[in-house]
């Protein structure tokens, strides 16, 4: 397995403030059920094939692209439609913070390699504040995809959020 990118890539960091308590937001990010509400980007759907949350634990899932903008641009970058994904758990520290090492095994010509991923759930008087650190990825228009994917993910997050605060 190749190394994660070079140590002079910056981490990159985002951040988004919700309407609920640190437990809520650690339910969503730590069960089967939470994580296939709202991790897909928009234009995808993820099935959670594993959950073993302990470090040194997997999450396994498929993510199968469903939007028809997202079908294209998976086929034009000669990318299958369904791709499986596996994360392997480096901390857990209920409800405060979680980190993983995502396997980067999917990109046409590049040899696999990982990079880390730290989220930090911090009380707030309104609620509370995620904040994720990422490590840059193989090149920057890779990384500003990853970037982009998450941002569009913590959206996600928010409107479960929201629906849940007015059933």
């Amino acid at each position: 397995m190749m190394a994660k990118p070079p140590p002079d890539q910056a981490t990159n960091h985002l951040e988004h403030t919700y309407p609920a308590t640190s437990e809520e937001i650690w339910e969503l990010w730590t069960t089967a059920a939470g994580i296939e509400s709202w991790w897909a980007p928009d234009g995808f759907a993820v099935e959670v094939k594993k959950l073993d949350l302990r470090p040194g634990g997997e999450l396994v899932y498929t993510m199968t692209a469903t939007g028809g903008e997202q079908i294209e641009f998976m086929r034009s970058a000669s990318m299958p439609l369904v791709t499986e994904s596996r994360k392997t758990f480096t901390q857990l520290d209920a409800p405060r913070r979680l980190a993983y090492k995502s396997l980067a095994d999917f990109i046409p010509g590049v040899e696999p390699y990982e990079f880390l991923t730290i989220v930090d759930l911090a009380p707030t008087e309104s609620g509370v504040t995620v904040t994720m650190t990422v490590d840059a990825m193989h090149d920057d228009v890779w990384t500003q995809r990853l970037l982009a994917g998450r941002a569009n993910e913590l959206d996600n997050l928010a409107a479960v959020v929201d629906r849940r605060r007015q059933a």
